[in-house]
Protein backbone atom coordinates (compact mmCIF):
# COMPACT_ATOMS: atom_id res chain seq x y z
CA UNK A 1 0.00 0.00 0.00
CA UNK A 2 0.93 3.60 -0.76
CA UNK A 3 2.03 5.71 2.49
CA UNK A 4 2.15 9.53 1.83
CA UNK A 5 3.52 11.74 4.30
CA UNK A 6 1.77 14.93 4.24
CA UNK A 7 2.19 18.07 6.18
CA UNK A 8 -0.75 20.51 6.68
CA UNK A 9 0.94 24.14 5.86
CA UNK A 10 -1.57 27.11 6.13
CA UNK A 11 -0.11 30.45 4.89
CA UNK A 12 -2.76 32.26 7.18
CA UNK A 13 -1.57 32.18 10.93
CA UNK A 14 -3.26 33.74 13.83
CA UNK A 15 -0.22 33.88 15.93
CA UNK A 16 2.69 34.39 13.85
CA UNK A 17 2.70 35.24 10.34
CA UNK A 18 3.46 32.40 7.85
CA UNK A 19 4.93 30.70 11.16
CA UNK A 20 5.52 27.45 8.99
CA UNK A 21 8.38 28.60 7.17
CA UNK A 22 9.62 31.04 9.72
CA UNK A 23 13.30 29.78 10.68
CA UNK A 24 13.74 27.76 13.96
CA UNK A 25 17.58 27.30 14.64
CA UNK A 26 18.28 28.40 11.30
CA UNK A 27 15.65 25.91 9.74
CA UNK A 28 12.35 26.97 8.56
CA UNK A 29 9.96 25.46 11.07
CA UNK A 30 8.44 22.75 8.46
CA UNK A 31 11.99 21.57 7.25
CA UNK A 32 12.59 19.98 10.56
CA UNK A 33 9.65 17.41 10.17
CA UNK A 34 9.99 17.11 6.18
CA UNK A 35 13.53 16.13 7.17
CA UNK A 36 12.72 13.29 9.97
CA UNK A 37 10.06 12.45 7.20
CA UNK A 38 12.24 12.02 4.27
CA UNK A 39 15.49 10.17 6.21
CA UNK A 40 12.65 7.53 7.59
CA UNK A 41 12.77 6.50 4.14
CA UNK A 42 9.60 4.41 4.97
CA UNK A 43 7.15 6.86 2.79
CA UNK A 44 6.63 6.71 -0.75
CA UNK A 45 6.04 9.95 -0.86
CA UNK A 46 6.10 12.73 1.11
CA UNK A 47 4.14 16.04 0.39
CA UNK A 48 3.08 19.52 1.58
CA UNK A 49 -0.57 20.87 1.08
CA UNK A 50 -0.39 24.61 0.98
CA UNK A 51 -1.98 27.65 -0.41
CA UNK A 52 1.01 29.92 -0.38
CA UNK A 53 3.77 30.22 -2.61
CA UNK A 54 6.85 30.77 -0.39
CA UNK A 55 5.53 27.65 1.44
CA UNK A 56 5.70 26.23 -1.46
CA UNK A 57 9.22 26.80 -2.85
CA UNK A 58 10.44 25.98 1.33
CA UNK A 59 8.50 22.71 0.99
CA UNK A 60 10.77 22.26 -2.64
CA UNK A 61 13.91 22.98 -1.57
CA UNK A 62 13.56 20.63 1.36
CA UNK A 63 12.23 17.73 -1.00
CA UNK A 64 8.62 17.60 -0.63
CA UNK A 65 6.27 17.90 -3.11
CA UNK A 66 3.60 20.38 -3.09
CA UNK A 67 -0.34 19.76 -3.16
CA UNK A 68 -1.84 23.63 -3.58
CA UNK A 69 -5.37 23.16 -1.45
CA UNK A 70 -8.45 25.00 -2.33
CA UNK A 71 -9.45 27.72 -0.62
CA UNK A 72 -12.28 26.51 0.84
CA UNK A 73 -10.10 24.29 2.95
CA UNK A 74 -7.72 27.29 3.72
CA UNK A 75 -10.01 29.28 6.30
CA UNK A 76 -9.45 29.39 9.87
CA UNK A 77 -12.35 27.53 10.34
CA UNK A 78 -11.16 24.52 7.93
CA UNK A 79 -10.26 21.16 9.82
CA UNK A 80 -7.24 18.81 9.54
CA UNK A 81 -9.90 16.19 8.14
CA UNK A 82 -11.20 18.32 5.34
CA UNK A 83 -7.85 19.34 4.05
CA UNK A 84 -6.60 15.60 4.06
CA UNK A 85 -9.79 14.30 2.78
CA UNK A 86 -9.06 17.09 -0.34
CA UNK A 87 -5.64 15.85 -0.50
CA UNK A 88 -7.13 12.36 -1.18
CA UNK A 89 -9.21 13.35 -3.47
CA UNK A 90 -6.58 14.06 -5.53
CA UNK A 91 -4.37 10.98 -5.16
CA UNK A 92 -6.13 8.09 -5.40
CA UNK A 93 -3.00 5.89 -5.36
CA UNK A 94 -2.33 6.90 -1.71
CA UNK A 95 -3.34 3.82 0.55
CA UNK A 96 -2.43 5.49 3.98
CA UNK A 97 -1.91 8.93 4.89
CA UNK A 98 0.63 10.13 8.13
CA UNK A 99 -0.71 13.64 8.77
CA UNK A 100 2.55 15.15 10.17
CA UNK A 101 2.15 18.52 12.07
CA UNK A 102 4.80 21.00 10.84
CA UNK A 103 4.59 22.16 14.39
CA UNK A 104 6.41 19.22 15.90
CA UNK A 105 10.21 19.91 15.44
CA UNK A 106 11.81 17.46 17.39
CA UNK A 107 10.45 14.54 15.17
CA UNK A 108 12.81 11.87 14.57
CA UNK A 109 12.76 9.25 11.80
CA UNK A 110 13.03 6.29 14.22
CA UNK A 111 9.29 7.45 15.76
CA UNK A 112 7.82 7.60 12.28
CA UNK A 113 9.56 4.07 11.28
CA UNK A 114 7.87 2.19 14.10
CA UNK A 115 4.57 3.97 13.65
CA UNK A 116 4.82 2.75 9.44
CA UNK A 117 5.62 -0.86 10.88
CA UNK A 118 2.56 -0.39 13.21
CA UNK A 119 0.19 0.34 10.45
CA UNK A 120 1.65 -1.44 8.16
CA UNK A 121 2.88 -5.14 9.64
CA UNK A 122 0.43 -4.98 12.28
CA UNK A 123 -2.68 -4.27 10.30
CA UNK A 124 -3.65 -1.16 13.16
CA UNK A 125 -6.22 1.29 11.10
CA UNK A 126 -4.92 4.46 12.56
CA UNK A 127 -1.93 5.38 14.81
CA UNK A 128 -1.11 8.51 16.87
CA UNK A 129 1.02 10.04 18.85
CA UNK A 130 0.86 10.84 22.63
CA UNK A 131 3.09 12.10 25.64
CA UNK A 132 3.20 10.62 29.26
CA UNK A 133 2.53 13.61 31.60
CA UNK A 134 1.97 13.33 35.03
CA UNK A 135 -0.33 16.38 36.04
CA UNK A 136 -2.95 15.82 38.64
CA UNK A 137 -6.05 16.94 37.45
CA UNK A 138 -8.90 18.67 39.19
CA UNK A 139 -12.81 19.99 38.53
CA UNK A 140 -13.61 23.13 36.70
CA UNK A 141 -15.78 25.31 38.98
CA UNK A 142 -17.15 27.75 36.62
CA UNK A 143 -17.65 31.46 38.41
CA UNK A 144 -20.95 32.16 40.43
CA UNK A 145 -21.40 28.39 40.98
CA UNK A 146 -21.62 26.88 44.16
CA UNK A 147 -19.38 24.14 44.77
CA UNK A 148 -16.12 22.93 45.31
CA UNK A 149 -13.75 21.15 43.11
CA UNK A 150 -12.98 17.21 43.28
CA UNK A 151 -10.07 15.37 42.27
CA UNK A 152 -10.09 13.95 38.61
CA UNK A 153 -7.43 11.40 38.98
CA UNK A 154 -5.75 11.45 42.97
CA UNK A 155 -6.69 11.06 45.87
CA UNK A 156 -5.27 14.25 47.98
CA UNK A 157 -4.95 11.93 51.20
CA UNK A 158 -2.64 9.99 49.66
CA UNK A 159 -0.81 11.70 46.66
CA UNK A 160 1.35 9.78 44.63
CA UNK A 161 5.40 10.61 44.24
CA UNK A 162 6.10 10.38 40.64
CA UNK A 163 8.43 7.34 41.06
CA UNK A 164 4.97 5.45 42.52
CA UNK A 165 2.53 6.68 39.34
CA UNK A 166 3.14 5.97 35.63
CA UNK A 167 1.14 9.07 34.71
CA UNK A 168 -1.30 9.64 32.21
CA UNK A 169 -1.28 9.15 27.59
CA UNK A 170 -1.87 12.34 26.01
CA UNK A 171 -2.23 13.36 22.58
CA UNK A 172 0.82 15.65 21.60
CA UNK A 173 -0.48 16.55 17.96
CA UNK A 174 2.82 15.19 15.92
CA UNK A 175 1.10 12.60 14.28
CA UNK A 176 -1.57 10.90 13.02
CA UNK A 177 -1.61 7.84 10.55
CA UNK A 178 -4.85 6.49 9.02
CA UNK A 179 -5.87 4.18 5.88
CA UNK A 180 -7.77 5.64 3.59
CA UNK A 181 -11.23 3.54 4.01
CA UNK A 182 -11.04 5.61 7.64
CA UNK A 183 -10.58 9.09 6.18
CA UNK A 184 -13.36 8.43 3.45
CA UNK A 185 -15.70 7.82 6.75
CA UNK A 186 -14.99 11.10 8.44
CA UNK A 187 -12.05 9.72 10.81
CA UNK A 188 -8.89 10.18 11.70
CA UNK A 189 -8.79 7.89 14.85
CA UNK A 190 -10.96 4.88 14.67
CA UNK A 191 -11.00 0.87 13.76
CA UNK A 192 -8.48 -0.69 14.87
CA UNK A 193 -6.48 1.86 16.50
CA UNK A 194 -2.94 2.03 18.41
CA UNK A 195 -0.75 4.96 19.89
CA UNK A 196 3.16 5.59 19.47
CA UNK A 197 4.40 6.88 22.89
CA UNK A 198 6.98 9.84 22.43
CA UNK A 199 9.82 10.63 24.48
CA UNK A 200 9.04 13.42 26.29
CA UNK A 201 11.89 15.73 25.08
CA UNK A 202 10.91 15.28 21.65
CA UNK A 203 6.90 16.38 22.41
CA UNK A 204 7.49 19.90 21.30
CA UNK A 205 4.40 21.32 20.29
CA UNK A 206 5.00 25.04 19.33
CA UNK A 207 1.53 25.30 18.71
CA UNK A 208 -0.08 24.78 22.57
CA UNK A 209 2.73 25.39 25.20
CA UNK A 210 6.16 26.34 23.75
CA UNK A 211 7.19 29.67 22.46
CA UNK A 212 10.16 30.67 19.69
CA UNK A 213 13.11 31.32 22.13
CA UNK A 214 12.69 28.30 24.29
CA UNK A 215 11.40 25.73 21.34
CA UNK A 216 14.98 26.60 19.30
CA UNK A 217 16.86 25.67 22.44
CA UNK A 218 14.63 22.28 22.45
CA UNK A 219 15.59 21.48 19.09
CA UNK A 220 19.08 22.80 19.40
CA UNK A 221 19.10 19.73 22.84
CA UNK A 222 16.96 17.38 21.45
CA UNK A 223 15.77 17.95 17.73
CA UNK A 224 17.21 15.35 14.69
CA UNK A 225 20.04 17.39 12.52
CA UNK A 226 19.95 14.43 9.80
CA UNK A 227 21.81 10.94 9.27
CA UNK A 228 25.06 11.48 10.18
CA UNK A 229 26.11 12.12 13.81
CA UNK A 230 27.41 15.88 14.89
CA UNK A 231 30.89 16.00 15.19
CA UNK A 232 33.19 19.17 16.48
CA UNK A 233 33.76 21.96 14.11
CA UNK A 234 37.60 22.54 13.81
CA UNK A 235 37.43 25.29 10.78
CA UNK A 236 35.17 28.13 10.11
CA UNK A 237 36.11 29.77 6.83
CA UNK A 238 33.88 32.94 6.49
CA UNK A 239 33.35 35.06 3.22
CA UNK A 240 34.33 38.43 3.70
CA UNK A 241 32.48 40.50 2.02
CA UNK A 242 29.16 40.55 2.56
CA UNK A 243 29.53 38.44 5.65
CA UNK A 244 32.39 40.09 7.86
CA UNK A 245 31.44 43.41 6.15
CA UNK A 246 28.17 44.72 5.30
CA UNK A 247 29.37 44.65 1.45
CA UNK A 248 29.64 47.90 0.84
CA UNK A 249 32.77 49.55 -0.42
CA UNK A 250 33.79 53.29 0.20
CA UNK A 251 36.03 54.89 -2.07
CA UNK A 252 38.13 58.05 -1.59
CA UNK A 253 39.04 60.65 -3.41
CA UNK A 254 42.73 59.23 -3.76
CA UNK A 255 41.26 56.11 -4.65
CA UNK A 256 41.13 54.36 -1.27
CA UNK A 257 38.67 51.57 -0.40
CA UNK A 258 37.23 51.37 3.46
CA UNK A 259 34.98 49.13 4.38
CA UNK A 260 32.82 48.88 7.78
CA UNK A 261 32.05 46.05 10.23
CA UNK A 262 30.70 45.11 13.74
CA UNK A 263 32.81 44.62 16.86
CA UNK A 264 30.40 41.73 17.73
CA UNK A 265 31.64 39.93 15.01
CA UNK A 266 35.27 40.52 15.69
CA UNK A 267 34.61 39.09 19.37
CA UNK A 268 32.88 35.92 17.69
CA UNK A 269 35.95 35.37 15.59
CA UNK A 270 38.08 35.90 19.00
CA UNK A 271 35.87 33.58 21.06
CA UNK A 272 35.94 30.65 18.11
CA UNK A 273 39.54 30.80 17.87
CA UNK A 274 39.75 30.51 21.97
CA UNK A 275 37.48 27.53 21.82
CA UNK A 276 40.19 26.29 19.37
CA UNK A 277 38.13 26.44 15.99
CA UNK A 278 40.39 28.04 13.27
CA UNK A 279 38.76 30.81 12.03
CA UNK A 280 40.19 31.63 8.00
CA UNK A 281 38.83 34.50 5.77
CA UNK A 282 37.79 34.55 1.72
CA UNK A 283 37.05 36.73 -0.58
CA UNK A 284 36.72 37.20 -4.43
CA UNK A 285 38.28 40.52 -4.60
CA UNK A 286 41.27 41.77 -3.61
CA UNK A 287 41.17 43.58 0.00
CA UNK A 288 44.33 42.23 1.52
CA UNK A 289 45.18 45.80 2.51
CA UNK A 290 41.64 46.54 4.71
CA UNK A 291 42.22 42.90 6.27
CA UNK A 292 45.80 44.44 7.34
CA UNK A 293 44.33 46.79 8.85
CA UNK A 294 41.59 45.13 10.95
CA UNK A 295 44.29 42.71 12.47
CA UNK A 296 42.01 39.62 12.71
CA UNK A 297 45.35 37.30 12.94
CA UNK A 298 43.44 35.18 10.44
CA UNK A 299 44.65 32.74 7.63
CA UNK A 300 43.45 34.72 4.31
CA UNK A 301 42.75 33.70 0.88
CA UNK A 302 41.70 36.88 -1.58
CA UNK A 303 41.58 37.13 -5.36
CA UNK A 304 39.96 33.47 -5.33
CA UNK A 305 38.49 32.56 -8.61
CA UNK A 306 37.35 29.20 -7.33
CA UNK A 307 36.41 28.96 -3.47
CA UNK A 308 35.78 25.27 -3.47
CA UNK A 309 38.97 24.22 -4.50
CA UNK A 310 40.67 26.87 -1.98
CA UNK A 311 37.88 25.40 1.14
CA UNK A 312 39.04 21.73 -0.22
CA UNK A 313 42.62 22.70 0.02
CA UNK A 314 42.49 23.69 3.70
CA UNK A 315 40.25 20.23 4.55
CA UNK A 316 42.99 18.53 3.25
CA UNK A 317 45.31 20.61 4.70
CA UNK A 318 44.28 20.31 8.09
CA UNK A 319 43.23 16.32 7.84
CA UNK A 320 39.73 17.47 8.86
CA UNK A 321 36.43 15.60 7.28
CA UNK A 322 33.62 17.85 6.15
CA UNK A 323 31.76 17.29 9.08
CA UNK A 324 34.68 19.31 10.93
CA UNK A 325 33.88 22.23 8.46
CA UNK A 326 31.50 25.41 8.69
CA UNK A 327 31.21 27.57 5.90
CA UNK A 328 29.55 31.18 6.23
CA UNK A 329 28.87 32.87 2.78
CA UNK A 330 26.04 34.91 0.96
CA UNK A 331 26.87 34.90 -2.52
CA UNK A 332 26.62 32.70 -5.76
CA UNK A 333 30.04 31.99 -5.47
CA UNK A 334 29.81 30.69 -1.76
CA UNK A 335 27.17 28.16 -3.00
CA UNK A 336 29.07 24.77 -3.57
CA UNK A 337 30.89 25.60 -0.61
CA UNK A 338 27.97 26.26 1.72
CA UNK A 339 26.79 22.61 -0.02
CA UNK A 340 29.81 20.59 0.80
CA UNK A 341 30.81 22.22 4.41
CA UNK A 342 29.08 20.21 7.08
CA UNK A 343 27.82 23.11 9.00
CA UNK A 344 27.02 26.15 6.55
CA UNK A 345 25.52 29.39 7.16
CA UNK A 346 24.25 32.61 5.59
CA UNK A 347 23.38 36.14 6.51
CA UNK A 348 19.76 37.11 6.73
CA UNK A 349 20.43 39.37 3.06
CA UNK A 350 22.39 36.40 1.44
CA UNK A 351 20.86 35.71 -2.11
CA UNK A 352 18.48 33.37 -2.73
CA UNK A 353 20.76 30.81 -4.48
CA UNK A 354 22.83 30.75 -1.03
CA UNK A 355 19.59 30.73 1.25
CA UNK A 356 18.97 27.31 -0.88
CA UNK A 357 21.76 25.69 0.14
CA UNK A 358 22.71 26.99 4.04
CA UNK A 359 21.74 25.04 6.57
CA UNK A 360 21.73 28.12 8.86
CA UNK A 361 20.06 31.09 8.00
CA UNK A 362 20.80 33.94 10.17
CA UNK A 363 18.57 36.90 12.07
CA UNK A 364 21.45 39.43 11.25
CA UNK A 365 22.38 41.22 8.14
CA UNK A 366 25.90 40.78 6.76
CA UNK A 367 28.10 43.46 8.62
CA UNK A 368 25.92 43.05 11.46
CA UNK A 369 26.62 40.34 13.78
CA UNK A 370 25.73 37.55 11.46
CA UNK A 371 29.39 35.97 11.78
CA UNK A 372 28.95 36.12 16.15
CA UNK A 373 25.28 34.84 15.32
CA UNK A 374 26.72 31.96 13.28
CA UNK A 375 29.47 31.74 16.16
CA UNK A 376 26.64 31.29 18.88
CA UNK A 377 25.32 28.33 16.95
CA UNK A 378 28.51 26.68 16.20
CA UNK A 379 28.75 26.65 19.99
CA UNK A 380 25.42 25.32 20.65
CA UNK A 381 25.74 22.75 18.37
CA UNK A 382 29.02 22.17 20.18
CA UNK A 383 27.24 21.41 23.38
CA UNK A 384 25.18 18.89 21.73
CA UNK A 385 27.89 16.90 20.38
CA UNK A 386 29.48 16.91 23.82
CA UNK A 387 26.18 16.06 25.21
CA UNK A 388 26.21 13.14 22.99
CA UNK A 389 29.83 11.89 23.90
CA UNK A 390 28.67 12.04 27.52
CA UNK A 391 25.91 9.92 26.99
Amino acid sequence: PHLAALVLARGGSKGIPLKNIKLLAGVPLIGWVLRAAIDAGVFHSIWVSTDHDDIEKVAKQFGAQVHRRSPEVSQDSSTSLEAITEFLNHHHEVDIVGNIQATSPCLHPSDLIKVADLIQKEGFDSVFSVVRRHQFRWSEVKKGENKMTEPQNLNPAKRYRRQDWPGELYENGSFYFAKRHLIEKGYLQGGKMAYYEMRAEHSVDIDIDIDWPIAEQRVLSFGYFGKEPLKEVKLLVCSIDGCLTNGRIYVTEDHKEMVSYDYRDIVGIDLLKKKGIQVRLISDRDCSKTLSAMQLGCVVNVSVTNKLQVLKDWQEDMGLSWKEVAYLGNEESDVECLKQAGMSGVPADACAAAQKAAGYICKSRGGCGAVREFAEHIFLLLEKVNSARKQ
